[in-house]
């Protein structure tokens, strides 16, 4: 349960990251809200139809139909991001211009209680099956708390993004406004917490010390025996403590925990205990753990990489715009969409078949050490078909991560009886780790290769292009539309296609300001001098100035006075400038440069 619930909240975060913050939602607060709640009570009848008494009978029922259910949640909560814009709200929660984290928090929190309305529904049948006695408020805390650890790196690493952020120190505002400086801040941020996330996470879960005792010396004589040290041995109050599970945490001896529930100690015997500690052994031994954090950082390279094909395609070609056309969706959006399918798809095929295989194989491994640490494979394998209960109901339930029980099982009696498939598994899984060491190698190259600042510039040109084009589409009337394009094309070195485009904007509106004024700028100064034409710019910043004197626009009227060779009256017009303006360090410069410089020859008048 624990690893699928990693995946939907993986997906749930990438769907909150892909997805911008609309401008408008697409429907008013209270239709919203109206959808909203009637969308959240047709899932919970859906939760109690299917959960209603007598329910699932079998395990394998049990957790096909939780998994149904917690999909459907995850699509449901897809549709709050995509169809009612629920960000677009969340963005009006106090505090959250300062820390623009509260959003995707809020978001994954309203996930969290599609996952309640599951898990509420779902408890009377889980006691059916398992034999449990849990209380309602019990189930959902054990739940809500198993959640919130596999939350919890992604919690503190975005809340210390957004304080560093809003940092006053100069040194780290220059660190973070460096190509590497805010990925170095959080890699070392990430690294930290890994060291104190077991620390972290039994205090949320209430484990405790086991407490000292024969049992307890025994078992650290054991973990001595076998040279692995942790930092504490931690009774693990799952689901009230009732789970037959044990599990180990931390990449550092100082700071690893062996946790063990109260219930697996109630049903297995002193051999049987060892071989499950055994087994948590092997994943030590076997460097399972920092080989998972492996796994996570190739999927983030992976991830990284992925995105580059599909927005190189779209903004090098016409489908985006035929996309936009079809679906009347604007380009962030569409690009938002399939970012997340993307993602959405790699996170599938990765998880469920690369990361799984090795999960699956890994705890075959660790199952291998307990067997060589006891000598044969009999005391796993009784806490096996304890765990699967009297009657087996769950000795064959598939899993992605894990081999069944059965399976499990039948392996460990066929490697007693054959001590060379031990070896033979390890020489598996020690070639297949090679092939991801050499994929994982590739992609660093490529991600080496990637293009620099300049082709990112240039995609970020090319999508600002598509955008005013598709906002001309829209509102062919408005002339700021083109007025932008103008500015690109101007930003672009491209003076000819800009003041056709300012041109078709003063089409529009003969008297707007600021397009007077950026035309006159580019006939004053673009680099391309066949385009200068000093006296039309006069003309153009003298109509601006007219009908807006603000700063900037009378720093335009000044150059231009300063280029028609009239230095008195640019210097009229840079004081003008300067008083009109809030930060007067660029037009102090300019006055300055009127006052000293000679201005040059007036043009020949064009013909």
């Amino acid at each position: 349960m624990p690893y699928n619930n990693l995946i939907y909240l993986l997906v749930v975060i990438i769907i909150l990251a892909t997805r911008g913050i609309p401008d408008e939602p697409a429907f008013s607060g209270p239709v919203t809200f109206l959808l909203l709640a009637g969308k959240t009570l047709l899932f919970a009848a859906l939760c109690h139809y299917y959960f209603r008494r007598p329910g699932p009978f079998q395990a394998s029922a049990y957790f096909s139909l939780e998994k149904r259910l917690s999909i459907l949640a995850v699509f449901n909560f897809a549709l709050d991001v995509y169809l009612l814009d629920i960000k677009f709200y969340f963005a009006s929660l106090p505090g959250s211009t300062l820390l623009p984290t509260l959003v995707p928090y809020a978001g994954v929190a309203l996930f969290l209680c599609y996952l309640v309305l599951v898990w509420n529904r779902s408890r009377p049948a889980y006691n059916l099956i398992f034999g449990g006695n849990h209380s309602g408020q019990a189930f959902l805390l054990s739940n809500l708390k198993l959640n919130l650890v596999i939350l919890l790196p992604w919690l503190l690493i975005t809340f210390v993004a957004d304080l560093l952020r809003l940092t006053p120190l100069e040194p780290v505002k220059r660190l973070l406004t460096s190509a590497w400086g805010e990925p170095l801040l959080i890699l070392t941020f990430f690294l930290l917490l890994l060291l104190v996330f077991p620390w972290l996470a039994t205090r949320l879960w209430g484990c405790q010390p086991l407490p000292d005792g024969p049992l307890r010396r025994r078992l650290e004589e054991f973990c001595r025996h076998h040279r692995v040290g942790f930092r504490e041995i931690m009774l693990w109050p799952l689901f009230e403590g009732r789970l037959l599970t044990a599990g180990v945490m931390g990449l550092s001896r100082h700071f690893r925990y062996l946790l063990i529930t109260p219930g697996l100690l109630q049903t297995v015997n002193q051999e049987e205990l060892e071989a499950v500690v055994a087994h948590e052994i092997g994943h030590v031994r076997h460097r399972h753990l920092p080989l998972y954090l492996l796994f996570f950082l190739g999927f983030a390279l992976l991830a990284h990489l992925a995105s580059l094909p599909m927005l190189a395609v779209l903004l090098n070609s016409e489908l985006l715009g035929g996309l936009m056309a079809v679906s009347g969706q604007t380009a962030g959006a569409i690009i938002s969409l399939l970012g997340t399918v993307t993602l959405l798809t790699l996170v599938i095929v990765y998880f469920r078949f690369i990361f799984g295989f090795f999960m699956r194989n890994f705890e075959r491994q660790a199952d291998l050490y307990a067997l060589s640490a006891m000598g044969h494979a009999a005391p796993l394998i009784r806490v096996f078909e304890k765990i699967a209960g009297p009657d087996g109901r769950i000795r064959d339930l598939p899993s992605w991560h894990h081999f069944s029980l059965g399976q499990r099982i039948d392996f460990l009696a066929a490697c007693d009886d054959n001590p060379r498939l031990i070896k033979q598994h390890h020489r598996k899984v020690g070639r297949a780790m090679g092939l991801f060491l050499l994929l994982l190698l590739g992609l660093l190259l490529a991600f080496w290769q990637l293009p620099g600042e300049q082709a990112e510039e240039q995609a970020r040109l090319r999508l600002a292009e598509i955008i005013i084009k598709e906002e001309i589409r829209r509102e062919p009337e408005n002339p700021v539309w083109r007025q932008h394009l103008g500015d690109l094309r101007y930003f672009q070195g491209e003076y000819r296609a800009a003041i056709g485009a300012y041109e078709e904007a003063l089409g529009l509106a003969p008297e707007h300001p600021d397009v007077l004024n950026n035309l006159a700028w580019l006939l004053l100064t673009a680099e391309d001098t066949a385009v200068h034409d000093y006296p039309r710019a006069l003309e153009l910043a003298l109509q601006a100035a007219a009908l807006a004197p603000q700063a900037h626009i009378l720093d335009t009227l000044a150059m231009a006075w300063w280029r028609n060779g009239e230095r008195d009256k640019a210097v009229a017009a840079a004081k003008a400038a300067l008083a009109a303006s809030d930060n007067g360090r660029y037009y102090r410069q300019q006055l300055e440069k009127f006052r000293r410089q000679a201005p040059p020859q007036p043009p020949e008048p064009k013909p």
